[in-house]
């Protein structure tokens, strides 16, 4: 186990050097001038130059992606164009709301897909398979954006169940102000791992195994629960963390829908403003968040399935 850390770790670092590489990369190419911006377009172009130089845009390319390297290492990452605050102090209160939505979507996502999946395995080209089918067809296939609107037309706007925009200032309200948009994402991640799941579950309730339990005089829930589902969750496990990058994608949409105090909302506003610090700070984020997740999908498959060794 601690062979396999230690490679996993040594494998990361490559990894990270290349998204600092992408994150600066894409930030300039965009066009734009931040001390421009941030001045106006009236603004002289004595004064653009010297904002330029106390914001460090006068160096070299090489230069600036040195510090930003340099003190990404060390966790100082600079201060914020926008702001005028240090990117921590920026990032670090929208984390929480972000990791809730994330969390809370998921939650949502595994409530709607595994009960489906075993539905629609159980009855196989049936019609709750053919209705499971069609959910996940169109659910998939609706932008999140519109999916997210129209929640909140109809429960927000018409039936007033729920807040259309905000995050509250108590763990309930936090709670109440998430659901749209934690059904918005969890609704159109549930697609690809119900799919996923179904399939699983077909071919191992068809599998010898699965036979020989019920020989055994087994119950259909304990073969179900002990041997069906846990062995048909390693490729929903992959599959869960591949989509980790897709749920911090969507709820860069999500958020600015809703209007979330959030990391995807603040991303939209830095690159907006071009603030470089903020979007390559939180493009390293995104990206370590991911590679994390990947490792900790490697140790959960020795969890799940004890015949895995790593």
């Amino acid at each position: 186990m601690s062979a396999f850390l230690r490679k996993r770790l040594l494998e990361v670092i490559p990894v990270l050097i290349g998204i600092t590489l992408v994150a600066f990369a894409i930030v300039h190419l965009v066009p734009g001038d931040p001390a421009q911006i941030l001045l106006g377009p009236r603004a002289r172009p004595a004064a653009v130059a010297d904002l330029q130089a106390q914001l460090g845009l006068d160096r070299s390319l090489p230069a600036q992606y040195w510090a930003f390297v340099s003190g990404a290492v060390t966790f100082s990452f600079g201060q914020s164009f926008q702001f005028r605050q240090p990117v921590a102090d920026v990032i670090g209160p929208r984390i929480l709301p972000s990791a809730f939505l994330i969390v809370y979507s998921l939650v949502v996502a595994l409530t709607i897909a595994v009960p489906l999946a075993i539905l629609s395995a159980r009855r196989r080209d049936g019609w709750p398979d053919q209705l499971v089918r069609l959910f996940t067809t169109t659910t998939f296939a609706m932008p999140s954006f519109w999916l997210g609107l129209l929640l909140t037309l109809v429960f927000g706007l018409q039936l007033g169940w729920l807040p259309t925009s905000g995050y509250g200032d108590t763990p309930l309200e936090h709670f109440r102000s998430l659901t749209l948009p934690a059904i918005t994402v969890g609704l159109w991640i549930a697609a690809p791992l119900l799919r996923s799941l179904r399939t699983n579950l077909i071919d191992t309730f068809d599998a010898e195994f699965t036979e020989a339990a019920r020989a055994r005089g087994l119950g259909e829930l304990r073969v179900l629960f002990k041997h069906v589902l846990r062995n048909s969750l390693i490729s929903t496990v992959t599959l869960m963390s591949l989509l980790i990058g897709v749920l911090l994608s969507g709820t860069v949409v999500v958020e600015s829908v809703f209007s979330l105090p959030g990391l995807g909302s603040l991303l939209v506003r830095a690159v907006t403003a071009r603030d470089f610090p903020v979007v390559q700070t939180l493009t390293l984020l995104f990206g370590f968040t991911v590679v994390f997740v990947s490792l900790a999908t490697d140790l959960l498959y020795a969890v799940i399935d004890p015949r895995v060794r790593l």
